[in-house]
């Protein structure tokens, strides 16, 4: 007896033949992602060696290869094939591939940065100071500048104080991961200035980023609950991991300490907690870099542990998901807003704001709380590569409705400039024979190859 019901051969109803249509279809995706990764690597490989040619980090090199393989160039010259090496399926695992990589190398920054090195309080005073001078002369400068150029370069329905409050938040970032990746390339991170400058930016981001929350809040209506709820939540996370966690992980790191065995069980306690953290944080409105990187800060502090964290993960965080974020990123980053000379005067407003606020405004900050003239600007230097960190800021910003795509592509266009003279800026205040003297003598940069690929291959190279 029939029932008159066809059933499609793809249909559950008969296993066999859906199993091989799935299967058929997740081949074709890995057909998709595979190449557009080894693209990736290909451009990020160049133009980081590129970079490096030129004395500039290999990051910057990394960014800019992201942003080449967008719409800006590989888009222009080459649509087609664009197309359908990152098509639309594609896309969505480029972008959780690029989220767990940021989140796990700034979870690596905190974790190897020396907690107990240094002058403690005193570390903390200064990258508050710091912070602080990173955050507010930009801000108020790029209020200024966009307060006075709300008529020529506004949407309608964006308010002036929104605006001017938005391009002011934007030139306050600081390229947090970026600044990692150069100080780790540079074997700092640990000296007192390299620890101070981290803390300091990582203050300076997260601030940042809870002024886009309130910004947002304000934008879309969604009332001033909603910007409470997101800041607590986050002092309570950090709270959270720095003490209770902390402590919960103390026995791990002392085992490994006495041990020198670091086993899959510790790992994946470790991974765990890192993505846990950078769910949360996305979760409540934070980008999830900072979990990460508060993750980081709370695991144990033996040297052998942060050894063995270093040595087993940063080689793949670093050549195949950092240079995914960045072409990620470079993919929905579009440089021909800027149209017609009527846009320079505009432009280079913009970009004097962010620049002498940021450079000038830490450097003179440092040089109050006790540091030399060279130091202070060469910390001026590193604090105001913007990189990518702004990119993510405008990306959110644009679409939201808050600014318009000339006001994006000017914003793009600063963040590549402040970020190409960081270096130039930090070598002209402290060449390479002080700034030998700064780096301090950390089992990393003991080992015969280093236990990152930043650390083994100096930015010179």
């Amino acid at each position: 007896m029939t029932t008159g019901v066809v059933v499609h051969p793809t249909h559950p109803a008969h296993p066999t033949a859906y199993l091989a249509a799935t299967t058929d279809k997740n081949l074709e995706l890995v057909l998709h992602v595979l190449p557009a990764i080894v693209v990736i690597l290909a451009a990020s490989a160049l133009c980081g060696r590129l970079a490096l040619l030129v004395k500039q980090p290999r990051v910057l090199g990394e960014m800019v290869a992201g942003v080449l393989l967008g719409p800006t160039l590989f888009g222009a010259l080459f649509p087609e094939v664009q197309k359908a090496i990152f098509t639309p399926d594609v896309k969505p695992i480029l972008y959780v591939l690029s989220t767990i990589g940021l989140t796990v190398f700034m979870f690596l920054v905190g974790a190897g940065l020396d907690h107990g090195g240094g002058n403690g309080k005193k570390d903390t005073k200064n990258a508050a100071v710091l912070a602080v001078s990173g955050i507010l002369p930009s801000l108020l400068l790029g209020a200024a500048a966009a307060y006075l150029l709300y008529d020529r370069l506004s949407r309608p329905d964006v308010t002036p104080f929104e605006f001017a409050l938005f391009i002011g938040g934007a030139l306050s970032i600081t390229a947090f991961p970026m600044l990692a990746r150069i100080l780790y390339e540079r074997r700092l991170q640990n000296s007192p200035l390299g620890r101070m400058t981290l803390l300091g930016a990582s203050i300076d981001d997260a601030a940042a980023w809870c002024f886009l929350a309130v910004l947002s809040a304000m934008h879309t209506g969604a009332g001033a609950m909603h910007v409470v709820r997101t800041i607590g939540f986050t002092a309570l996370f950090a709270l959270g991991m720095l003490t209770v966690v902390a402590r919960m992980l103390r026995p791990m790191g002392s085992r490994i300490e006495r041990t020198g065995h670091f086993g899959f069980d510790q790992m994946y306690i470790v991974i765990a907690i890192v993505l846990l953290s950078g769910l949360f944080t996305d979760y409540i409105g934070i980008y999830s870099v900072f979990g990460g990187f508060i993750a980081g800060l709370a695991m144990p502090r033996n040297p052998a542990f942060r050894e063995a964290l270093h040595s087993r993960m940063m080689d793949i965080v670093c050549v195949l998901l950092l240079p995914i974020f960045f072409a990620f990123s470079g993919l929905n980053t579009e440089l021909g807003g800027i149209a017609g000379w009527a846009m320079i005067g505009p432009f280079l407003l913009i970009l004097a704001a962010g620049f002498v606020g940021k450079y000038a405004g830490c450097a003179l900050a440092m040089r109050g709380v006790g540091f030399s003239w060279r130091e202070s600007w060469a910390v001026g230097g590193l604090m105001n590569a913007r990189g990518l960190m702004i990119l993510i800021f405008i990306n959110i910003g644009l679409a939201q409705g808050m600014i318009t795509k000339d006001v994006f592509s000017m914003l793009v266009l600063v963040a590549v400039i402040t970020t190409a003279g960081a270096m130039p800026l930090y070598r002209w205040a402290l060449p390479e024979r002080l700034e030998q003297r700064m780096s301090p003598p950390t089992p990393q940069s003991k080992a015969a190859s280093g236990s990152t690929p930043a650390e083994a291959e100096p930015v010179h190279a």
